[in-house]
């Protein structure tokens, strides 16, 4: 994999993301350059679905780097994040080394206790890339761990190194770029965003979600895909538990071009509108009525575009 230069300037961040197809607003490219330029970890916070986990992919795939990823979950330890021992191997070497007649237990917990033991988990797996180069590790929906694993992160995030006990500190020779999302269902301790720099992800709007359609969803009609996001657009308006993000948007587009749908009506609306939203009185909520007054209105703004283009 051929590795290209980081970006010189806030253009060129922006320039580097819409060439990758990720349309960023000039304040999320303004972080992300920074945060590239000063070799600072990227805390994105946001809704779920308005593209924070895309940008870390956008970034390893437009610089020419891998990605590691951690999933977060609760209960994540060090094991599963960090590193463990391969205990399997190491029952073998003690048997090998009690059938030799080799039981000198220093020199026995010396061998077993070295590199070649040692599984690697993503967060070790950045620190040490096996090609040498740096990766993009994702740090994904960081709120659904536990507060002791985000004290664990401390030292990767402000030193870019682990301490294994048997072994001392391993520290990162480049250090990876990181990026760390959030869809904030708890707050994340002041410790962990003071290693980082902040930027809250939102929805996109309308000028910017048309663009993502347009180049996600190619198959769709110039003025369905209009349709589609001035809809969405009033949708994110109303008094919901989860408003659609651009992931639900895309899905939208995707199943009105399967059903090879050129505009939107009411009836389309009613029976595809679980692409759209997730929970049952959400999709309540969109009454006939309802449904009928924002494809009225959504037509109509389609329409003005439209005639001033």
């Amino acid at each position: 994999m051929t590795t290209a230069s980081l970006p010189a300037s806030v253009d060129a961040a922006l320039a580097l993301l819409e060439q990758h197809d990720y349309f960023a607003d000039r304040r999320l490219a303004t972080s992300v350059f920074l945060a590239l330029k000063m070799r600072r970890p990227l805390f994105l916070e946001g809704e779920a679905g308005v593209g924070k986990t895309e940008i870390a992919k956008v970034l390893a795939r437009s610089l020419g780097r891998s990605l590691v990823r951690l999933q977060c979950y609760e209960g994540l330890d060090t094991a599963s994040a960090v590193y463990e021992w391969n205990y399997p191997r190491q029952m073998i070497e003690i048997r090998l080394a009690e059938a030799q007649g080799k039981i000198d237990r220093e020199t026995l917990a010396s061998n077993i206790f070295t590199e070649r033991f040692l599984i690697r988990r993503p967060i070790l797996q950045a620190l040490e890339p096996a090609d040498g180069i740096a990766p993009v590790l994702l740090i994904d929906e960081l709120d659904r761990t536990d507060e002791p694993f985000e004290a664990y992160l401390l030292e990767v995030l402000a030193e870019y190194q682990v301490t294994i006990p048997e072994l001392g500190a391993i520290r990162a020779k480049e250090p990876p770029i990181v990026v760390i999302t959030s869809n904030r269902t708890r707050e994340i301790h002041d410790a962990i965003k003071r290693r980082c720099l902040y930027h809250w992800v939102d929805y996109p709007n309308a000028e910017r979600e048309l663009a993502i359609v347009r180049r996600k969803v190619p198959g769709a009609d110039v003025r369905l895909s209009r349709e589609v996001v001035a809809f969405t657009q009033r949708v994110r308006g109303m008094d919901l538990f989860k408003s659609p993000g651009i992931a639900e948007t895309l899905d939208w587009a995707e199943a009105l071009v399967a059903l090879d749908r050129i505009r939107l009506d009411p009836e389309t609306v009613a029976n595809t509108l679980g692409a759209l939203l997730k929970y049952q009185d959400d999709i309540g909520a969109i009454t006939p009525e309802v449904a009928t007054r924002l494809v009225a209105e959504a037509h109509a703004e389609a329409a003005a575009i439209d005639a001033a283009s």
